[in-house]
């Protein structure tokens, strides 16, 4: 496989390995090996958890870029464009720079050494990974923020020692894969830490293996509550600590305070000066796609948030009530994968959405079909109209609907980005 052509890349991707996850570091590493990417000269922080990682990420990310550094992001999964997985300096890498990575890993997974003899075979996100490792090398940059795509343990972000590891929040998704309770998931995410070095938990009930593990391997654990937190003032400030450290009446920001504080507690603990570098100011002008996002919409509010699992709608739910959404009536368009909890995902918002529309996204195979979505909303009691794509479900709620009304889309990746290009389209 070698091609200039992007687009060719990916559908290539998306069927060369027979399985879409297959966690463990053995390929990879070796691949990575190869490359000589294990050993980055870039500082390196990596983040794991449930819910909150985009939002550390891209405060981490902003941090570190406003103390001087270069700035290399891997996130996944994109809303958009590919592109958006892999950013230097806030810009997103190009199709010639993702197409060169892409080719010099196919050319290492041909090669043979002690490990293999045979053509090494990786996943989507496997190839991502490295080409996110081969385009910071490339260009030098002298900081890496590093999303970990699953769990922790085993995902592909781990074949690097990070300097700092974070985990943002730890609660029950995508249970096939790392356990179906929080002790289990917190040992799985507790892998990305290593000995003698910092992580920084921002849970605000941490499993015990959190704690467990970090003592056995001899990691140097920060807990959110104990060794840095933060307060809400008023409906406009909120305050930041770390041991004697207090940074009181600070700009509210957008996101989600546990992760800003947890990308704060990073900062600190590389040697940022916060004050040098107006840290709260420019976390108070952070937004994240898809988080919370609102627009304006043919004389409607449209808020577009990815929450898939019972954690993040709770979330949703309490943005919606502190913004003062929940007194005008709210119309929700959802999809979502089949492998979430459908009914705690939705039942924490079954209470303050006025009509819900169904949407189809059966291009998707791990998509909840239309049929099981409906039955989880009339099981709680809440009629759900079926339109068809999420763009015809956005006209739908929009016909249904009066000026100044919320439109809330939700429950993907998928979901959302079907309805960003719904309303770019329109706009």
């Amino acid at each position: 496989m070698q091609s200039a052509s992007l687009p060719a890349w990916l559908s290539w991707l998306e069927q060369n390995h027979p399985r879409e996850i297959e966690l463990g570091l053995e390929r990879i590493s070796a691949v990575a090996k190869r490359m000589s990417l294990l050993a980055p000269a870039a500082k390196v922080v990596t983040v794991a958890g449930t819910n909150g990682k985009g939002s550390c990420v891209t405060a981490t990310a902003a941090l570190l870029g406003a103390a001087g550094f270069s700035v290399g992001v891997y996130t996944s999964p994109h809303l958009i464009r590919y592109n958006e997985r892999i950013v230097v300096d806030g810009d997103p890498a190009s199709d010639a720079e993702i197409c060169a990575a892409f080719n010099a890993i196919f050319n290492a997974c041909q090669q043979a050494d002690e490990f293999a003899t045979q053509p090494l075979s990786l996943t989507y996100f496997e190839y991502g990974t490295l080409a996110a490792l081969e385009i910071f090398r490339r260009r030098g940059v002298s900081a890496m923020v590093l999303e970990v795509g699953l769990g922790g343990r085993l995902d592909a972000i781990n074949i690097i020692d990070a300097d700092i590891a974070v985990i943002t929040s730890i609660a029950l998704d995508h249970t096939d894969w790392l356990g179906d309770n929080r002790e289990v998931i917190g040992f799985e995410k507790a892998g990305i830490m290593r000995s003698d070095r910092p992580v920084v938990c921002a849970d605000l009930s941490p499993p015990a293996s959190i704690a467990t593990h970090a003592k056995e391997i001899g990691a140097k654990l920060h807990l959110i509550e104990r060794d840095f937190g933060y307060l809400t003032q008023n409906d406009n400030s909120w305050s930041w600590w770390c041991g004697d450290c207090r940074f009181a009446d600070q700009p509210l920001p957008q996101l989600p305070l546990p992760s800003l504080a947890a990308a704060l507690q990073v900062a600190i603990l590389l040697g940022l000066d916060l004050t040098l570098i107006d840290a709260f100011g420019c976390l108070s002008r952070l937004r994240v796609p898809g988080r919370f996002q609102r627009l304006q919409w043919r004389d409607r509010e449209i808020v577009l948030d990815v929450a898939h699992n019972p954690a993040a709608t709770a979330y949703l739910l309490s943005r919606l009530r502190q913004s003062q959404l929940v007194s005008r009536p709210i119309h929700a368009v959802v999809a979502m994968m089949s492998d979430k909890d459908r009914t705690e995902s939705l039942a924490n918002l079954k209470n303050v959405v006025t009509h819900w529309y169904v949407a189809d996204l059966s291009s998707i195979p791990r998509a909840a079909s239309v049929a099981q979505l409906q039955e989880t909303l009339e099981n709680m009691g809440c009629s759900a109209q079926f339109s068809g794509s999420v763009e015809n479900c956005l006209v739908a709620a929009h016909l249904a609907s009066n000026p100044g009304d919320i439109i809330l889309v939700f429950g993907s990746f998928y979901t959302v980005a079907a309805g960003l290009k719904a309303i770019d389209n329109a706009l």
